[in-house]
């Protein structure tokens, strides 16, 4: 059913015609100002109220049917992010505090040592010193060809070389050691003792990447050295020093690195002391200002960060002290301040 169009009270004027060009024309035959009365109902149009106009164009059923709809919508909208669905009372403090506990007694949380061996695990390397090849003589060529070793009938037939011959083994291992990255461009921290008298130094990343390395940097007063590697990981990630000037006897710590070669290892503590000495067993050295803690450490651990609960640096792991010839760890260890460390470096105090 057609719509009968609505107007305001006053009749609407008379609407110019409109040439091809859009521009209006007067009509034909029409000459002169419009007459008074057509200008008295355009101005009382004019008049009308913008409440008028309004109250009219809502006389539409479909208008005021949307207008109340979203009205409505917006008022639920504001009911349920203000009070929560209908019939759902208000959460509080307890509820929170149940959930909590909840959470709590039925998932299982990291400990303080995996966190921080989590902050710090792509940093920590292996670092293996690496004698000269040794030339070794040739076998005897008394055998002939063919005939097998004493060892039995599955040893591997003797070839025959002329006796004045030699060939070079691979290199033997000398030491291995840890060491952390400190800068991303493959700057690493070891003890000086790791790869002292190595002809070749190795390090091995977090990714198994291997690479050769370079000494850059020696600081023997502290056992400290720091290498450069020639390959590096492109998702290498430096690890976070921090001060000790807060660091206190009782502190929780967390020591990473490759005990006998295996690794890597963690092993978690508390610092012990502060201002330490130790005069290695060849006494050749002391070392002082040095970090006790009783996580434990062994040959190998040499040159591995010693961490907090968050993973930050606070020291290198130098040493070990035992009373007795053996080599293995008693509960004290010690470590080199980050501050010196850095320094070795070439890096700027804390």
């Amino acid at each position: 059913m057609r719509r009968a169009p609505l107007y305001s009270p006053s009749s609407p004027p008379a609407r110019p015609a409109l040439s091809a060009t859009g521009v209006a024309v007067a009509p034909v035959g029409a000459a002169g100002p419009a007459p008074a009365t057509a200008a008295t109902a355009t101005s009382s149009a004019g008049r009308t109220s913008a409440a008028t106009t309004l109250a009219l164009r809502l006389q539409r059923p479909w208008l005021v049917a949307l207008a109340a709809g979203l009205l409505g919508a917006a008022l639920a909208v504001a009911l349920v992010l203000r009070w929560g669905p209908p019939g759902a009372r208000a959460v509080t403090q307890d509820d929170i505090d149940r959930a909590v506990l909840h959470t709590l007694n039925t998932k299982s949380l990291p400990s303080p040592a995996a966190r921080a061996y989590d902050a710090v695990r792509g940093s920590v390397v292996r670092v293996i010193g690496l004698s000269d090849p040794t030339p070794v003589a040739a076998k005897d060529k008394s055998a002939k060809p063919g005939q097998p070793d004493k060892g039995g009938p599955r040893a591997k037939p003797r070839v025959e070389r002329d006796k004045d011959k030699t060939e070079p083994e691979e290199r033997e291992e000398r030491g291995v050691g840890t060491g952390v990255v400190i800068q991303d461009n493959g700057t690493i921290l070891t003890n000086l003792h790791v790869v002292f008298g190595a002809k070749r130094i190795k390090v091995v990343f977090a990714d198994g990447l291997e690479a050769d390395a370079d000494v850059i940097a020696l600081r023997p007063e502290h056992d400290l050295a720091v290498l450069r590697a020639r390959k590096i990981p492109d998702d290498l990630k430096a690890a976070t020093m921090r001060s000790t000037h807060d660091l206190r006897p009782g502190d929780r710590v967390t020591a990473v690195g490759f005990p006998f070669g295996i690794g890597p290892s963690v092993s978690h503590g508390v610092v012990s002391g502060l201002k330490r000495e130790f005069r290695s067993p060849e006494g050749q050295r002391i070392l002082t200002n040095l970090i006790q803690f009783d996580a434990a450490a062994n040959p190998g651990n040499s040159g591995g960060p010693l961490i907090t609960d968050d993973g930050e640096v606070v020291g290198i792991v130098t040493a070990i002290y035992n009373p007795t010839e053996e080599r293995f760890f008693v509960g004290i260890g010690f470590a080199v301040p980050i501050e010196n460390a850095a320094q070795a470096a070439g890096m700027p105090p804390f």
